[in-house]
């Protein structure tokens, strides 16, 4: 996948999302009730035959208010992440940086090509047709020249 757009520069940790505009509202991290977009959005496109939709699916890297939640399925493709954790990849990545979504967890050590700086690894929950049995799936996004990798969690 490769990220399209990235919305919510500036917005607070924790402001609510609706249609991809800030509400004005402003949730702490596992606040009771529901689970809107928060903090920030990275709006993925595909770029191979079975992932071509998800610009259409809005489907997004994003922030959870459930961050008790991180790490177990919970969505319809997204990759929900704690707040901190996705403020660090929004500020890190840039538009156009590719981000490749695998079954299971990253090795300790990530083998990246010579050609491509280092950049964030995240371990986030993804649900979709075929999660792992732990129920989550590794990111790793390239294109970037910034800080060492990191880990969510």
């Amino acid at each position: 996948m490769e990220v399209a757009k990235k919305i919510g520069a500036g917005a607070p940790l924790g402001a609510v999302f609706k249609s991809r505009r800030q509400t004005g509202e402003v949730l702490v991290p596992d606040a009771p009730g529901r689970d809107p977009i928060v903090t920030r959005i990275i709006w993925l496109k595909g770029l191979q035959s079975q992932n071509r939709n998800a610009f259409a699916r809005c489907i997004y890297i994003h922030g959870t208010p459930e961050e008790r939640n991180v790490g177990h399925p919970a969505s319809f493709g997204c990759v929900r992440m704690k707040s901190a954790d996705v403020l660090r990849v929004f500020n890190t990545i840039g538009v156009g940086a590719t981000v490749d979504i695998i079954p299971g967890s990253l090795p300790d050590s990530v083998q990246q090509p010579a050609a491509i700086p280092k950049s964030p690894v995240v371990n986030g929950p993804i649900a979709g047709p075929s999660p792992t049995p732990s129920g989550t799936q590794a990111v790793a996004a390239s294109g970037s020249t910034s800080p060492p990798p990191m880990a969510a969690r």
